[in-house]
């Protein structure tokens, strides 16, 4: 399976710029699996709830409805952050979009700093099988918590999908921690640039089991690539005839005494 990523810097609030870039962006990879960043058809600093309500769509919003369109035109799975109007209410959210014409919402459960101020966080993680192949999904700050990763896992994920704005310069080398922890692959999908006095972090990573790195993007360019993997290693949780990362697990032990 050829699974890719999409690094590029946003422009805040033109949806129709950044949903253009994304599509010619993805339009030259060859690949069945790409993942775009975290916010990526609205841009990631917002500074009132003013703009939220401007710029946030529904789950059958235009933009999920362009992503679809292309997703069948590329006959590929693609997953992207955008701003989710729910009602009354607001999430930090990632659509992934099939060429069959599905459409599943994760909603962010760990939120990062000030979008605490407007956007209400998920309450669960899911995973979903493509292509006999098991996915799951989480946003940017999830990965500072051992527990998404490993939820996912324990569901079934062999390769988590990971839209991200990443300013902090911790998760590309937590990603080998956790696709050792858990033998899975993952895709994070960062974008590059500065954004109202926010520096993001950019190095996409396409990471396998075994916290091998296949491919590290660079800080400051935009770029799509995509590697060839084998989603089966990722069923493999033996690390020798004795150890077995899951059956060894002892939850009744994982308690505050």
């Amino acid at each position: 399976m050829k699974v890719g990523y999409v690094q590029f810097r946003p422009k805040f609030g033109d949806k129709e710029y950044n949903v253009s870039k994304m599509i010619d962006m993805a339009s030259t990879l060859d690949a069945e699996v790409i993942v775009f960043p975290e916010l990526a058809n609205t841009g990631y600093v917002f500074k009132s709830k003013e703009e939220i309500v401007t710029l946030a769509e529904p789950y059958d919003g235009p933009s999920i409805k362009r992503m679809q369109e292309f997703s069948k035109r590329k006959g590929a799975l693609l997953a992207f952050g955008f701003a989710e109007r729910f009602g009354d209410v607001f999430y930090n959210s990632a659509a992934v979009v099939t060429p069959e014409g599905e459409v599943k919402i994760y909603q962010k459960v760990h939120l990062f700093n000030e979008e605490k101020l407007y956007f209400n966080r998920g309450d669960k993680f899911f995973t979903f099988t493509w292509h006999d192949t098991v996915f799951g999904v989480m946003i940017c700050f999830d990965w500072i918590f051992p527990e998404a990763m490993r939820t996912l896992a324990l569901m079934g994920a062999q390769i988590v999908l990971h839209p991200a704005n990443l300013v902090l310069p911790y998760c590309q080398d937590a990603m080998v921690t956790r696709c050792i922890e858990n033998r899975v692959f993952e895709i994070t999908a960062n974008r590059i640039g500065v954004e109202r006095g926010l520096k993001f972090t950019g190095a996409s990573q396409i990471t396998a089991p075994g916290g091998i790195v296949l491919h590290r993007a660079t800080k400051t360019k935009e770029e799509a690539l995509a590697v060839d993997i084998d989603p089966g290693l990722a069923l493999q949780k033996s690390i020798n005839s004795y150890n077995d990362l899951f059956k060894d697990r002892l939850p009744s032990a994982y308690k505050l005494s």
